[in-house]
């Protein structure tokens, strides 16, 4: 089974999983409300990151397959 991890991990729906898994567990264990919503909103921003530069990086792979040079 291959798993595409560059959909993975531009997937919202993927971090949004992850943030709903590690959210309860950090409070199960303790951790404070603040440090959990800390904790969360840093997910986030990296799963954000982590999208913005897969997709980026799709965009310019498209482009340098479709472009010709300017002396053609």
């Amino acid at each position: 089974m291959n798993i595409d991890w560059k959909r993975k991990l531009s997937s919202r729906k993927f971090w949004a999983a992850i943030v709903g898994f590690v959210t309860p567990l950090l409070l199960s264990f303790g951790v404070s409300n603040e440090l959990v919503t800390q904790i969360a909103g840093i997910i986030i921003s990296g799963a954000t990151a982590i999208a913005y530069i897969l997709g980026e990086g799709l965009v310019d792979a498209n482009h340098v397959g479709g472009e010709k040079s300017d002396k053609e």
